[in-house]
């Protein structure tokens, strides 16, 4: 068996990942060390050095500070209808796009993924003048509604981008078996798309679990806010912050995220790939 060989080129090329990584990773580590001090080693000792000892009542305490697991609740609640209405209403579009060919196809495509250029927060104004109007400041829809329009444009695209290297002729084939359009797509196109169902819903839980700017401005009570709204309840009077306590809350918030991307990385990269190349 031969050995494989390290060109300069390629020590370098893993040098440079190896420091990417590095760069990457050193906040979330820095983080979990600094949730792990008392308030007082907080104070005294350096940024970089290890907890002595391990003060692990400061998740304790950030659950009982704030009433973080009502805003794990509600980020839940937004975060899981949004994606499940996502996955539905783009892959129906992109099939229908992609497979159901009519005259303004092209057309309507591009109008979808205009919606990828434009800044969502040019939209928080508006939104919220309607939103006031009628009466929807402070309910789920007002958290859902937007998130749903802002994460269709990418996902659309990469349903018709996967569909459109499936053959036509296994659409034709179920429709001549029998089976309808709808049949056809929830029996044989949608099971097929698993790689990229997983990249969408990954993509776009961690956008949607993160968001602040939409959430902090239409939520009006306690019992709506979200996580990343809720985290405000660690900053004390003056701006005073336990920050043993306020990254432990982080580090609570980030956990599902880390999961999600660990369990289905392969599916994200195989999602965010499909299509690519045609064999």
């Amino acid at each position: 068996m031969r050995k494989k060989k390290f060109s300069p080129v390629r020590i370098i090329f893993y040098l440079v990942l190896i420091l990417f990584l590095i760069y990457q990773l050193y906040p979330i580590i820095w983080m979990i060390i600094t949730s792990l001090k008392s308030p007082a080693d907080v104070q005294r000792s350096s940024p970089f050095s290890f907890p002595d000892p391990i003060f692990t009542e400061n998740y304790i305490n950030a659950i009982k500070k704030a009433d973080l697991l009502l805003y794990f609740r509600n980020s839940a609640v937004v975060t899981i209808i949004t994606m499940v209405l996502v996955i539905l209403f783009s892959s129906t579009a992109g099939f229908a796009l992609e497979k159901l060919r009519f005259k303004a196809h092209g057309a309507v495509l591009s109008y979808f993924l205009t919606g990828i250029t434009i800044p969502i927060h040019i939209t928080l104004i508006p939104l919220f003048i309607i939103y006031k109007s009628v009466g929807m400041l402070d309910t789920w829809f007002s958290l859902i509604l937007p998130q749903i329009g802002f994460c269709l444009p990418l996902s659309i695209y990469l349903f018709t981008a996967f569909y459109r290297y499936i053959p036509n002729s296994m659409l034709e084939a179920a429709i001549i078996d029998g089976a309808s359009v709808p049949r056809s797509f929830f029996s044989i196109y949608f099971p097929l798309s698993k790689n990229t169902i997983m990249t969408v819903a990954t993509v776009n839980f961690i956008s949607v679990w993160n968001e602040f700017v939409f959430a902090n401005t239409f939520t009006l009570s306690t019992s709506m806010r979200t996580i990343p709204v809720g985290l405000k309840d660690f900053v004390g009077e003056y701006g005073k912050v336990d920050w043993g306590c306020t990254f432990a809350a982080i580090a609570l918030t980030l956990l599902p995220l880390l999961i999600l991307y660990f369990v289905f990385n392969k599916s994200i990269i195989s999602g965010m790939t499909a299509g690519a190349i045609k064999e």
